[in-house]
Formats: C-alpha cells, structure tokens, sequence
C-alpha cells in the first residue's frame, strides 16, 4: 500500500474512533436522519380531506336536502355541525369547529321550481390557504355538477333529450403519483434534505474540534500532507452519508412504497457529487467559523433553510419569485431533489439528468476547491 493511502487511512481510522466513543454522535449521524425522515413523512402532509363542513339550511326543502347530500358524499367535506342561522359561521371558524360553511339560503327550492339562478354560500376559512384552494375548487366543480343535473332534470320534463347535443367531457389521469399521496412527494426530497444536513454539519464540525481541541497544530507538523488530513478526515462521513442514503431509500421503499422506476446508477452518481458539495459547504464553514457552537449554528442555516426552502422539497420553485427562483440554483439541494424525484417516480436516467448531475459536479468541485484554499490559508 502506498504511502499516502497508509496516512489517508489512519487519519480515517482516527475518525472513526472519536465517532465510536461518543455514542451521541453515533446517534446523531445514523438514528437521527431516520427519526427526521419518519417525523417528516408522517407530519407534513399537503393531502386535503374530511374538511370539517358547517350546513346552514334555511330552506328545510327536499331540494336543498339532496344538495347538502352532495357535499357529504363528496369525500372531501365533512358534515361535522349544522345551524339555523349565518351568525353561527363566526363562531365556528373562530372556534375551529368548521373549515368550510355551506349556506342554503330560504327560497332555493323555489328558484330552482322556477328555473331561476338558486344562489347557495360557500365559505371558506382562509387561515389555510391550501385547505381553502383545495375546498374552493372542489365546491365549484360540485357545484357545476349538480347544475349540470338539474338541467337534465329540467330537459326530461320538457321532452328534450339532451344527449343529442354536444358536451366535453375530459379524461384526466395523473402521471407518476395516481393518487396524489404526499408521501410519494415528499420522501425523496427528504432523503436529500436529512443528507445534506447530517453532512455539512458534521463535516463542519469535525476540523473546528480539531483547532479547539489542539490536535489541529499536531497535525500539521506530522508528515500529512494537507489533502490527506482533508481526504483522511472525510472518508468517514462520507461512508456514513451513503450508509444514511441507503437505508432511508429501503425504508421509503418499503415503508412509504416509493417506486423506483429510473436508473440506479443516475442516483448514484448524483448522490455522490452532492455528499462531495455538502462535504465542501461544512469544509467551507470550518474555516472561518471561530468556534465550535458557531460552527454548528452556521452549519445549520446554511444546510437546512435552503434544503427545506429553496431545493423544491416543498415549495414548486416555479411559482416562486424570479429572484428567489434564482437565488436556489446556488445551492446543490435543489438540483439533487430534482434528480432524486427524477429517478424515483419518473423513470428518468442519465439521458434526461444530465443537466443536474454537471451542475453538482461544477459545485462540488468549486467548492471543494475553495474549502481547500481557505482551510490552507487558516492553518
């Protein structure tokens, strides 16, 4: 064995003794990333249903009966309350009783005997914006479709057969996620948020110990070259990173049934060059970070926010604004997500990847590069 890969070995070596004699650090890198994984899977949810729905009635009619109907068949709203006046509204969005009030003002059977526009109320609690969206949309189709009813209803009484006209009629179908879980969603963006956090805080920790602890002057004055130390010191986090990476693709797999349609391979090699940029972003924070709680703090800001925020985990960044929109293509998580949802759920490979996977490769090496320089410079 070569000289180099003898000192790069017990740097590592080393590394993995101070990991195995502080089990809270064990736990942190290898326990930890499956409790987030597990808490963000089951916590964060964009799924709507079972809306707690007040009826207000004012008709007391066979009509309005059967469209209320509508609304507790529906799926989506829940008949949770009923009242006999609007003033009851209030009380029930403020108390958290209700999401959604249906209104069926008095004279609705009548409009409709008369062939009349019969106005109903729909009012949506705005304080979730994405329950409101959802329940909006949903009422308006409900709606079109009990219109759509009573005019066939109206045609056979008049003797007019509708089925001799022309109508639309679409046939939508969901690619990828059928039935739209947020599970499927959500997990391979976890897996790539849960990484990056793991080892860019670690990574930035692990040299700032080294200075605090006074071993880092040692060091330098062994026969280490500096790129050993750097190589030596995260050959362990890296293994780590892909032992993290693994088991929580088998527990999305089996747990949460993710598919995995695309390329292996595709995963890999974008795995890969991301752990080498977030080993570069914590290199880069444990050279001007002047302690170790600062280190940590940084780390943390600098991994999670923009991993949760400006990688597209949660928020599609197409409708985000142009600026921000810009701003996240500065950070690799948004072009891992990209290629963990790619393979995943698309059945992309290489061929249609190829754009992330050199964008992480710029980054890691830039990164890695300037790492280098500024740990060379503050030693």
């Amino acid at each position: 064995m070569s000289p180099t890969l003898t000192r790069i070995g017990a740097v590592a070596r080393k590394e993995f003794i101070h990991v195995r004699r502080d089990p809270r650090l064990l736990a942190v890198v290898l326990v930890m990333p499956i409790m987030q994984l597990l808490l963000f899977a089951y916590a964060i949810s964009f799924d709507v249903r079972n809306l707690p729905t007040l009826v207000v009635d004012l008709d007391h009619t066979p009509d309005s009966t059967a469209y209320v109907r509508a609304y507790e068949a529906s799926g989506l709203f829940e008949v949770t309350s009923r009242a006999d006046s609007l003033a009851a509204v209030d009380g029930a969005f403020d108390r958290n009783e209700a999401r959604v009030a249906v209104v069926v003002p008095a004279g609705f059977a009548r409009s409709l005997a008369r062939g009349e526009a019969a106005e109903v109320g729909i009012l949506l609690d705005g304080s979730e914006p994405n329950s409101a969206r959802i329940a909006q949309t949903y009422a308006a189709a409900l709606n079109q479709l009990e219109s759509r009813q009573i005019a066939v209803t109206w045609a056979a009484t008049q003797g007019i057969d509708l089925t001799q006209s022309g109508s639309v009629e679409p046939r939508l179908r969901t690619w990828y996620n059928p039935e739209r879980a947020s599970s499927i969603f959500l997990v391979p963006g976890l897996m790539v948020v849960v990484i990056m956090i793991v080892t860019a805080q670690q990574t930035a920790v692990t040299l700032v110990r080294e200075r605090e602890q006074g071993t880092a002057e040692q060091l330098l004055v062994s026969p280490l070259r500096r790129v050993e130390l750097m190589v030596g010191k995260l050959t362990p986090w890296v293994l780590m990173a892909f032992l993290d990476l693994v088991v929580i693709a088998v527990l999305g797999l089996f747990l949460f049934h993710i598919p995995l349609r695309g390329s292996v391979l595709a995963l890999g090699i974008g795995a890969a060059l991301f752990v080498a940029s977030c080993l570069g972003i914590g290199l880069i924070v444990s050279a001007v970070a002047p302690s170790l709680d600062t280190a940590n703090m940084a780390a943390f800001l600098v991994a999670f926010l923009p991993a949760f925020l400006l990688s597209g985990f949660a928020f599609a960044l197409d409708q985000v604004p142009t600026v921000i929109e810009w701003i996240s293509r500065v950070f690799p998580a948004r072009y891992m997500v990209t290629i963990s949802r790619g393979v995943f759920l698309k059945g992309a490979g290489l061929d249609q990847l190829w754009p992330e996977v050199a964008a992480l490769a710029a980054y890691a090496l830039v990164t890695l590069v300037l790492a280098a320089r500024l740990n060379g410079r503050r030693a």
